[in-house]
């Protein structure tokens, strides 16, 4: 990264993951509306179906190829991918966004304080516990979060954990070019479970256009936005800005969907966003 960082490198670069972040919630949640048209599962492959196809167009991956000895990693890779992106749309299906989000970035969160050698890093592990515990359905109350909304988060969290360890793996190759082919084998996985819950529907011009937008604003679009960030941003500004993820999800499905949170929900999130926050701060 250029070390001579301007305040307008520095701006454009804050928009950009701005920008990002909002795009991919506020597609998450025109998604939710279509749930009851063509369920959780096939918003799930329309959405890594037309991202596949987008990437593809974009990194002209057709006429490019793996190395031989990778490929079994970008599989992989893209087996992940798949099985992430079916685990946090079934649990948009049944808990808010913002709560789905929040668990969810506890997969990274996890692979950072895994190597943590710090005694802050276990406060941080403390507050996202805390605001974990804070979401489980500890009572009957008719308040309370679906457990299986729970688990199906907590499933994408574990899954986007193994994303990043896998994709540690693939960081000598294009990126573009790697998410393309990952997208790829994720629509083969994603796909059946797909065509089980909607069948015909999924082929609705209407359903097709919807779920063309949704893979635009939610994949294609935030991507190069990411990478525009990443440029222009020191990795702790961009971090902290992504650590805000939940905030901005739990906004989303408030403006957009009417989900409207209970005030020890947003303390939990608080505390995952303070936690992830405050873990990529490194001990000077």
């Amino acid at each position: 990264m250029n070390n001579l960082q301007t305040p307008q490198q520095t701006s454009l670069g804050i928009i950009a993951i701005t920008t990002s972040i909002i795009s991919v919630n506020a597609g998450a949640a025109f998604a939710k509306n279509l749930f009851p048209i063509v369920g959780a599962a096939g918003m799930t492959t329309l959405r890594i179906g037309f991202a596949a196809l987008l990437l593809m167009l974009i990194s002209h991956v057709w006429i490019k190829t793996s190395k031989p000895h990778n490929l079994k990693i970008v599989v992989l890779y893209g087996i992940i991918l798949g099985i992430m992106n079916l685990l946090i749309y079934q649990a948009f299906a049944r808990i808010p966004i913002g709560i789905a989000i929040a668990i969810e970035i506890l997969g990274p969160l996890a692979v950072v304080l895994a190597s943590a050698k710090r005694v802050i890093d276990f406060i941080w592990f403390v507050l996202a516990l805390g605001g974990l515990v804070l979401f489980l359905p500890l009572t009957t109350h008719e308040t309370a979060l679906d457990g299986l909304g729970i688990a199906f988060a907590i499933g994408a969290a574990v899954s986007w954990a193994c994303y990043i360890l896998v994709g540690k793996k693939l960081s000598t190759h294009s990126t573009l070019h790697t998410v393309a082919l990952g997208l790829v084998i994720a629509s083969c996985i994603s796909m059946p479970f797909g065509i089980a819950e909607a069948g015909s529907t999924l082929l609705s011009p209407s359903v097709l256009l919807s779920g063309f937008l949704v893979a635009l604003f939610s994949s294609a679009l935030p991507f190069p936005l990411e990478m525009m960030a990443l440029k222009r941003l020191p990795t702790h500004l961009f971090s902290i800005i992504v650590s805000a993820s939940p905030i901005i999800a739990a906004l989303c499905g408030w403006i957009i969907l009417g989900e409207e949170l209970l005030v020890h929900q947003w303390i939990a999130i608080l505390l995952i966003v303070i936690a992830i926050a405050g873990s990529t701060f490194k001990q000077s």
